[in-house]
């Protein structure tokens, strides 16, 4: 357990936003390296590792690598930074946080600056903060003493806070949404190479650009280029195990609950039907999500390509999702890794998604 929880604190801390993924994905590949028979990268940034190539169902595991993050628009001439969202903002959680610039000669970090609320006027303070209202400082005094730090615009950034192990077996980051799908997806791969499936061969891949994947991301032309039988996503997906959550529109989701399977939109029912009947003969807890427009995921990337790919949702509750403080359970984690295991090892080439 131990080893699992450091491989995770790692690539939780290197920072990825959609588009600029590189360096969690090198630290996903040094892993599965020890893992996977073989292990490599696209030209968009996605990241293989496959493990009995020559099985038969191919299965597709897919987990998103990157993150959501900001991009530097302007420099001005006093030195300060004004951005745009990587993904989708709650603006008010950003105001105040320390931040991590990759500049083309290393990271460099700033604080989110705004005006104090001692200085607005009423109507002001009532008023949302925009990320327009904001700008990223430095320290610098001048734009040249930024461009002297390396930093320019377009160069994507990261929040601050570290990696951090709650009560139990909880933890905090940034980035778990959804850099613990690649980790599950990899875990899940680490169970299969101790306990190979008797006939299936499985990729898993650290997909790019789901944030902002609006024509499918990382995930469509991976899927494209594999041409899977058969897929499985690990994303997150909401716990309503806090206050003031709406369990008639979510439904029941609980850390340390277990994975939730989903039903609906892209999600193909006997795939769905198989991870149920495998959660319950490995006595693996879980919950059942209604998904009946688009999922929101990979899996919407992924079910259409080509002639269609059966593709399955599996997702972890997730507190205060977008936030720089994301709270998850490390079981849930494996659980769902098992759950995909148990799912890979039931295949066989005779095993057909054909609905009759």
């Amino acid at each position: 357990m131990k080893d699992r929880v450091e491989f995770l604190e790692r690539l939780l801390g290197e920072p990825g936003p959609s588009g600029f993924e590189a360096r969690a994905a090198r630290v996903w590949r040094k892993e599965a390296e020890g893992i996977a028979d073989r292990v490599w990268a696209d030209v968009h940034g996605n990241s293989f590792a496959a493990l009995r190539s020559e099985g038969r169902p191919r299965v597709m595991l897919a987990g998103h690598v990157d993150e959501i993050g900001l991009q530097v628009t302007h420099v001005d001439e006093k030195g300060f930074l004004y951005v745009d969202g990587i993904g989708g903002w709650d603006s008010q959680v950003l105001v105040g946080q320390r931040v991590t610039v990759l500049g083309r000669e290393g990271d460099v970090p700033g604080v989110i600056g705004k005006k104090p609320i001692h200085l607005m006027k009423p109507d002001d303070r009532k008023r949302v903060t925009e990320i327009q209202d904001l700008w990223v400082d430095l320290g610098a005094s001048s734009a040249e003493e930024v461009a002297g730090l390396g930093v320019r615009v377009g160069d994507p950034m990261v929040l601050a806070p570290a990696f951090v192990k709650l009560a139990g077996d909880r933890i905090a980051s940034r980035a778990i949404d959804n850099r613990v799908g690649a980790y599950v997806v990899l875990e899940a791969l680490r169970l299969l190479a101790e306990t190979p499936p008797p006939g299936a061969g499985v990729v898993a891949v650290a997909t790019v650009q789901e944030e902002i994947g609006y024509s499918g991301g990382g995930a469509r032309n991976s899927a494209f280029a594999l041409d899977p039988q058969v897929a499985l996503v690990v994303d997150v997906t909401f716990s309503t195990d806090v206050p003031d959550a709406n369990k008639k529109e979510l439904g029941s989701h609980d850390l340390g609950g277990g994975p939730v399977l989903s039903r609906g939109s892209a999600m193909h029912p006997l795939v769905f039907e198989r991870l149920v009947e495998v959660a319950e003969r490995e006595e693996i807890p879980h919950s059942i999500q209604a998904a009946p427009r688009s999922s929101r995921t990979d899996a919407d990337g992924i079910f259409m390509v080509r002639s269609g790919v059966p593709t399955g949702l599996i997702s972890i509750p997730n507190r205060y999702m977008h936030s720089p403080n994301e709270v998850v359970s490390v079981e849930d984690l494996l659980r769902a890794a098992r759950l995909i295991a148990g799912f890979v090892r039931s295949l066989d080439a005779d095993t057909t998604f054909v609905q009759e």
